[in-house]
C-alpha cells in the first residue's frame, strides 16, 4: 500500500512540474510572438527602405530642389536622443523585474512613456512647422511621399509602444509581474528596441546620409 501510495504522489508530482513547465512554456510564447511579430515588421521597413534608396539612386538630383531644408535640425536631433534614452531606461526596468523589484520597474516603464509621448509630440511639431513653415507636405513630390510615409509609419509603430507601455504599466501597478513571470515586460521591451532601432536608421537615412 505505501509503496504503491509513494509511486501515486511522485506520479502527481511529476504531473504537476510537466504542467508547470507546460505553463512556463506558454508565457515564453509570448515573447516568440511578439519576435515573430518585429520580423513581420522588419520587412515592412525594408522595403520603405528600398523604396528610398532605389528612387535616391534614380533620380538626378537627390534631395529634390527646394527640399535642402531637410536637415538635422535640433527637434529630429532631441527626439532622437529622447527615445534612444527612453530603451535604456526601458531595458533597465526589465533587468529590475528579473530581480523581483517591481516599483523600480514600474518607475521605469513610467519614465519611458513618458519620453514616448514627448518624442511624439516633438514629431507632430516638427511636422507642423515643415507644413507651415516650409509648404513641404506628404503632396511635396515623391520625396515629401517618401518622408512623411517613413516617418509617419514609424510614428504609427511608436503610438502601438506607448499603448503597449501604458497596458504594462496599469499590470504592474496591479502587481501582476514577479521575477517569476515577465515575459510581457520583455515582449514589450523588443517592440520598444525595435521602434528604436528603426528610428535610428531613419534619422541616419532621411537626415544625416540624404
Amino acid at each position: 500500500m505505501t509503496a504503491h501510495a509513494d509511486v501515486a504522489v511522485t506520479t502527481h508530482d511529476a504531473g504537476a512540474d510537466h504542467g508547470m513547465a507546460r505553463g512556463q512554456h506558454a508565457i515564453d510564447t509570448t515573447l516568440m510572438g511578439m519576435l515573430l511579430f518585429i520580423a513581420s515588421e522588419v520587412m515592412f521597413f525594408a522595403a520603405l527602405f528600398g523604396a528610398y534608396f532605389n528612387v535616391k539612386a534614380t533620380a538626378a538630383i537627390w534631395p529634390p530642389e527646394g527640399t535642402d531644408f531637410i536637415t538635422p535640425i535640433p527637434i529630429p536631433l532631441i527626439a532622437t536622443i529622447i527615445l534612444v534614452s527612453s530603451s535604456f531606461v526601458m531595458q533597465w526596468g526589465v533587468w529590475q523585474i528579473r530581480k523581483g523589484n517591481r516599483t523600480a520597474m514600474n518607475r521605469a516603464i513610467a519614465v519611458t512613456l513618458i519620453l514616448g509621448v514627448i518624442f511624439l509630440s516633438l514629431q507632430a511639431f516638427d511636422y507642423y512647422n515643415l507644413v507651415t513653415n516650409e509648404n513641404f507636405g506628404i503632396n511635396s513630390g515623391v520625396y515629401g511621399t517618401l518622408f512623411y510615409t517613413m516617418t509617419g509609419f514609424h510614428g504609427a509603430h511608436v503610438l502601438g509602444g506607448v499603448i503597449g507601455l501604458t497596458v504594462i504599466l496599469t499590470r504592474g501597478m496591479q502587481g501582476q509581474f514577479s521575477s517569476k513571470h515577465y515575459m510581457a515586460v520583455e515582449a514589450v521591451s523588443a517592440y520598444w528596441h525595435f521602434v528604436d532601432i528603426v528610428w535610428v536608421a531613419l534619422f541616419a537615412t532621411i537626415y544625416l546620409l540624404r
